[in-house]
């Protein structure tokens, strides 16, 4: 049976999300890797007032996501396949053995500071529930210009989306939907820059000049890109997609059904949070959907043992 990892975005974060991850030489290991391309203690980044910064969120995102892997991996766990959403795409990148993991820390460090410093306050994002694509694009188009930018930014679901761009634009688009006799709902995300859109182009293409000068190698399962929805094969294709994607919107609900039309039954969410299992349980009908949020690893290990050995009789 084909297993996917899947890796969250910003907004799943919570505090002390790398104090909880197991007590394993694994995990130790990866939080001293990281503190080495630090330069500073990765434990002091899950703090309530550290992840008020898009810089520790991405990290510890980051962080979270390849301890994880690793410890399951230690566990005779290992996936077939990988996706992560927006951040999440680097920890599946470094799981797949296209980047090396301080490589990633450092280059996910440049692309958060990036992001906050073009954009440090009045940014963000919302989600949409309960209206399709064909829907909520007119809404944006009527509020979006120069002074009030706003962008679809993720298709998590059909009716499971993300606005990104100025806090004015994105209420003025809350108001519009509120308004409709739809039925949708709207929630400001726990995000603070406008993630996604054409408004991170210049720092999109300053990612990708640091891209080339780091190792970039074909991946040792299948990776698939969140903004493509689809399989790359290539380390620099790998590379220049992780670069870019900051930029372009997340094609989530794709990426997950590409994954199951390749044969994944079953899907496994790294840390933190859980939002991304309820995003593939629709799609995993007939399969599996779980998470690292509410199983003990040895579990999910045990799961995927027994899982595979049924598919091979």
């Amino acid at each position: 049976m084909s297993v996917l990892f899947t890796f969250p975005g910003q907004g799943a974060q919570k505090p002390g999300m790398l104090h909880a991850l197991p007590v394993h030489a694994a995990v130790g290991n990866t939080l001293a890797e990281a503190s080495a391309a630090l330069r500073s203690d990765v434990l002091l980044l899950d703090t309530v007032e550290a992840l008020r910064s898009t810089v520790p969120v991405q990290l510890c995102l980051l962080v979270a996501g390849v301890a994880a892997a690793r410890y399951l991996a230690v566990l005779g766990a290992q996936p077939t396949m990988v996706a992560g959403l927006s951040i999440g795409a680097y920890p599946a990148a470094v799981t797949a053995g296209v980047l090396d993991f301080a490589d990633a820390v450092r280059l996910v460090r440049q692309r958060a500071q990036s992001m906050e410093d073009a954009y440090p306050a009045g940014f963000g994002m919302t989600a949409v529930s309960g209206l399709l694509e064909a829907q909520l694009t007119p809404l944006i188009a009527q509020v979006h210009s120069m002074e009030t930018p706003v962008y679809l930014a993720n298709l998590n679901g059909p009716r499971q989306l993300v606005i990104a761009g100025a806090d004015q634009a994105m209420a003025a688009v809350a108001a519009l939907v509120q308004t409709g006799s739809s039925g949708a709902k709207t929630e400001r995300l726990a995000v603070s820059v406008p993630s996604h859109c054409e408004l991170f182009d210049r720092q999109a293409m300053e990612l990708a000049a640091a891209m080339a000068g780091v190792p970039l190698r074909r991946p040792r399962m299948t990776y698939i890109s969140g903004s493509a929805a689809g399989a790359l094969f290539d380390g620099a294709a790998i590379g220049a997609d992780l670069a870019r994607n900051m930029a372009r919107p997340v094609l989530w609900h794709d990426s997950v059904r590409h994954a199951w039309e390749r044969g994944a039954r079953l899907a496994v969410e790294m840390p933190s949070g859980s939002v991304l299992t309820k995003l593939a349980q629709p799609v995993f009908d007939g399969g599996m959907a779980v998470s690292c949020e509410g199983m003990r690893f040895e579990d999910i290990a045990r799961l995927i043992e027994r899982e595979g050995s049924q598919m091979s009789r």
